[in-house]
């Protein structure tokens, strides 16, 4: 499938419907304290870029955005494919979008949280395949056995 994949603002209708699809997705798989989820309005600050994934009419099928931590450090969030494209390559052609920013912006070294459940294993070969690898806890959360880390270094 042809998609096009743009930084778009978090706010809009369709994505924050995108948005709820995550979070309806995720619940049921991690205990709530230990999810770690942007809301929309968070998505619209600065530090944070938003990549969108359309499909040929205009539905969005997938997002992932970039959390600009300083220092050089960059964090992947709320990476999601409709269930629909899974297996179609739209999750990695959106952290290729993430890595490719994160460079052009100074980011050196690229981490994410992610859960460490059943349920969890398509994120993690899209993870591995676009040359992460685990690494232990990151930034502020905690190390609680809910959550698998990755990193990545840029440079």
């Amino acid at each position: 499938m042809a998609i096009e994949i743009a930084i778009e603002n978090p706010l809009q209708d369709d994505v924050r419907l995108m948005v709820a699809a995550l979070n309806a997705h995720m619940i049921p798989l991690t205990p709530r304290e230990f999810q770690f989820q942007l809301t929309v309005e968070q998505m619209a600050e600065p530090a944070v870029t938003l990549f969108v994934a359309r499909d040929p009419d205009r539905r969005p099928v997938g997002m992932g955005a970039l959390k600009d931590h300083g220092g050089g450090l960059g964090e992947v969030k709320r990476m999601f494919t409709l269930p629909e494209v899974r297996g179609q390559r739209v999750g990695s052609q959106l952290l290729q979008s993430i890595e490719t920013l994160a460079r052009g912006t100074g980011v050196t070294r690229l981490v994410l949280e992610t859960g460490e459940a059943p349920g969890f294993e398509p994120a993690y070969r899209v993870y591995e395949r676009g040359g992460f690898q685990v690494c232990g806890a990151v930034l502020d959360y905690p190390d609680s056995g809910h959550s698998r880390f990755y990193e990545k270094k840029l440079a």
